[in-house]
């Protein structure tokens, strides 16, 4: 396995879900889907679906779509396929066995922990951002952006982020905020130039989609476009619904499981229709309304269960999962923040989300702070150790040692010990030292040797460049793209 990146492949697995209930929510939301019908308000989208069988209001948007429309359409997800990086050790196997972590996107605010300011973030946010999560292992790929670019036309702003991103880093990049069919050919343009052609980005795909839904039980037109670019170019792709029980769900974990299943099976329907065989994933971000505020908790004990029952439904399809991870409402990066992202990644990576979004944003993913992205790595170590569980076999068990030590005796010498020792969990941030010297080094924590990790991180890490021709040719492309869309011709 590579050294840029460090999947984890969980050996323990947590069902939220028993069999039969996953056979209830899916009945329930084939139901859903054959009566009630999902809206998708995007004219290209509407042929595909009624080209592919389901039955389609034109007033009012809304398909139908047939049981067995759905299971044909399932039955085409590649159950393996690949995100690759434009550096190959940076290669990401997607087959519901191993779980990548990538950054959190779309925040807006920067936390600039030098100086103590919030501010809003910019292209050379975008371009940093990109730099710092291309020096973490633990960080498998890029998604978002982490922050938007807020000082470039609005029409173009994806096609800056994705300049800033693609020339920042090496890993695999998945792209949020790319809306609409033009801004997505352009996209598509960018990254071809740097795989070295249509052909070869087919072949070794550096670019993926994801788009949101809309909650309940309807997709955004311009999303529907940009994710049928995605499928004609053989990109993976896929829609993350984010319906909040008892706002944009029912108020019951059940009902909103049902809606949430519901919209990401839809979007997958709709790719495998349009270009049969194409890579497909679900994702979610499902939560509670906030009953004070109206809105989004960033973190409570029912997105746990949300999370984890939706990646189990989308393996019970089949079907790899993107799952909202590591979102916390706390402002700062204190203790509510690491309960929060302590227990959802734990159940993401227990149910074996296949990738899951992510880390670094504060205050409901408006915020970026780095500090918090390194601590946040360190939560992923501490659960990937305990995702391994006990291997019990006959070198674990260790009976030589145990004899040869007896009542007594000490391990630290053993030859046992030293092929084993490099197993145990150690910490990068956390803080171990007794007391006394905590208290003689000024009572330093992890918060603290977060941030100088992320100093050193911000001062000395470059990643590895992209040849000149080629970045010019990025410039270049979102030049005319200013030029066409952000000028309005």
């Amino acid at each position: 396995m590579s050294s840029r990146i460090n999947p984890i492949i969980p050996r323990l697995r947590w069902d939220v879900l028993s069999s039969s209930e996953l056979e209830r929510i899916h009945e329930a939301t084939l139901e859903v889907l054959e009566e009630t019908g999902v809206r998708f308000p995007s004219t290209r989208a509407l042929d595909v679906l009624e080209k592919g069988g389901c039955a389609v209001d034109r007033a009012t948007q809304v398909v139908k779509v047939p049981r067995a429309v759905v299971a044909e359409a399932v039955a085409q997800v590649p159950s393996r396929y690949l995100l690759a990086g434009r550096d190959p050790e940076c290669d990401m196997t997607i087959d519901r066995a191993h779980c990548y972590l990538s950054n959190d996107g779309s925040g807006v605010f920067v936390h600039d922990h030098r100086t103590g300011e919030k501010r809003p973030s910019t292209k050379a946010d975008a371009a940093t951002s990109a730099r710092f999560v291309d020096a973490l292992p633990n960080v498998s790929y890029y998604w978002g952006p982490v922050v938007t670019s807020q000082d470039v036309p609005p029409a173009t702003k994806a096609l800056h982020d994705a300049e800033a991103v693609l020339t920042n880093t090496s890993k695999h990049f998945q792209t949020v905020t790319t809306v609409g069919e033009k801004p997505a050919r352009y996209l598509v343009e960018m990254a071809a130039a740097i795989a070295g052609g249509s052909d070869e980005l087919r072949r070794r795909p550096i670019l993926s989609f994801m788009q949101c839904a809309v909650d309940p039980l309807a997709h955004d037109g311009p999303n529907l476009e940009a994710n049928l670019v995605a499928a004609e170019h053989g990109l993976a792709s896929g829609f993350m619904p984010m319906p909040l029980a008892a706002g944009t769900g029912p108020a019951t974990l059940a009902g909103t499981l049902v809606v949430q299943n519901a919209e990401a099976l839809s979007g997958v329907v709709l790719l495998e229709l349009a270009s049969p065989g194409v890579p497909a994933f679900f994702a979610g971000a499902p939560s509670v309304i906030d009953l004070k505020t109206g809105g989004y908790t960033g973190g409570s004990p029912e997105d746990y269960l949300l999370a984890a029952a939706s990646t189990q439904l989308a393996h019970f399809y089949g079907v790899p999962m993107a799952m909202g991870t590591m979102a916390t409402g706390a402002k700062e990066p204190d203790w509510q923040a690491a309960v929060d992202d302590s227990l959802s990644t734990f159940a993401s990576v227990m149910t074996c989300a296949d990738m899951m979004n992510g880390c670094g944003l504060l205050n409901g993913s408006k915020v970026l702070s780095y500090p918090h992205m390194v601590m946040e790595s360190e939560i992923y170590g501490i659960v990937q150790k305990v995702a391994g569980g006990v291997v019990v076999d006959d070198e674990t068990l260790a009976l030589e040692a145990i004899e040869r030590i007896g009542p007594n005796g000490t391990y630290l010498a053993e030859k046992h010990t030293r092929r084993h020792m490099e197993e145990i969990w150690r910490p990068t941030v956390w803080d171990r030292t007794p007391y006394d010297v905590w208290l003689q080094g000024g009572k330093q924590g992890a918060l603290e040797r977060a941030t100088e990790i992320a100093d050193e991180i911000l001062d000395t890490y470059d990643p590895a460049p992209l040849p000149e021709d080629v970045h010019a040719e990025l410039r270049a492309i979102v030049a005319r793209a200013d030029a066409e869309l952000a000028e309005g011709r």
